[in-house]
């Protein structure tokens, strides 16, 4: 099931829940803390996550080894348990019972916040349910940090996660967006990465994105640019680590040709502040939705002339 068929599951499941009548919560319930863990930097956890991971009775987890690394980072000794999609259903009311008999339970995903493109939300909807006290230990996302750093628009954004590992049903989830307001943020595999960034290309037309890969690790990297060049790119390149990729919402028609006198000015004036042709035509694309290949190679061109004088 893909991100965005689990956000409209949810939302009914939501709106089913809001009609019943709410549970009493249970006096004497333990917590189920979600506590969200580092998305790559072991550095970059709450010192309340730390608190709360050490004084639980139990840590709920996506993958036992790899946040028994964690752990064993910090020093923090408590017993672990698997839960995931694959076990989630038999797992889920074992996790419940403890809950119910006084036990804290953390919550925590292989990294970033739970719930966020994991089956967490089975478990703390079975939680609420039982009137089990739930409470969030906010920290690190890889969609909001990947947005901080685009330069793309966050006033209203879109998260998809996963679209679908299946290529016929992939371009009709696209198909879907192609009128899409809003910024889009997608998180992709590194052998699903080129497949997934050819049908945005073929469907969304040569949308300006930002790609990063394995953030706040110490190959971090952010690739800005339009699809097409960035396919080309990527075409002779064996692509690993994880990818966060950011699709700059739908340009307004009326972009698509050479830049206007007005914009001309604009491009020419930043190559004399030193700005590279590259750089500008990342700057203008984003601030003001202008075709980022129009720009460049108009930006080529007054680069050429400025040279020649």
């Amino acid at each position: 099931m893909t991100n965005i068929q689990v956000s409209k599951d949810l939302a009914i499941h939501g709106m089913k829940n809001n009609n019943k009548k709410s549970r009493t919560q249970r006096p004497d319930s333990g917590t189920l803390y979600v506590v969200s863990t580092p998305i790559g930097n072991l550095e970059d956890i709450t010192l309340r996550a730390l608190k709360i991971l050490k004084k639980v009775d139990l840590i709920a987890a996506e993958n036992t080894r790899h946040t028994r690394e964690l752990c064993s980072h910090y020093g923090i000794k408590r017993r672990l348990v698997s839960y995931h999609q694959h076990n989630s259903k038999s797992r889920g009311p074992e996790l419940i019972e403890k809950l119910k008999k006084g036990l804290d339970i953390a919550l925590v995903s292989n990294a970033g916040t739970p719930v966020v493109s994991d089956p967490g939300a089975l478990l703390i909807n079975s939680a609420l349910e039982e009137g089990i006290r739930v409470s969030p230990i906010p920290g690190p996302s890889a969609a909001i940090a990947a947005m901080s750093v685009s330069g793309l628009s966050a006033d209203r954004f879109l998260f998809l996660g996963f679209l679908s590992s299946k290529a016929n049903k992939r371009r009709k989830e696209i198909k879907d967006l192609l009128y899409e307001p809003a910024t889009m943020v997608f998180y992709e595999t590194p052998h699903r990465i080129k497949a997934m960034l050819k049908d945005l290309n073929d469907i969304l037309g040569d949308r300006y994105v930002v790609i990063l890969r394995e953030m706040t690790k110490v190959y971090e990297e952010i690739i800005r640019g339009p699809l097409g060049l960035i396919l080309e790119d990527f075409e002779d390149h064996m692509l690993k680590g994880e990818f966060t990729v950011i699709v700059a919402s739908r340009q307004k028609s009326g972009n698509e040709g050479l830049p206007t006198h007005k914009t001309r000015d604009m491009i020419k004036g930043l190559l004399q502040n030193n700005m590279g042709v590259k750089e500008v035509a990342e700057h203008l694309s984003q601030r003001f939705g202008l075709n980022y290949r129009a720009v460049y190679r108009e930006g080529l061109n007054i680069k050429k002339g400025m040279e020649h004088r």
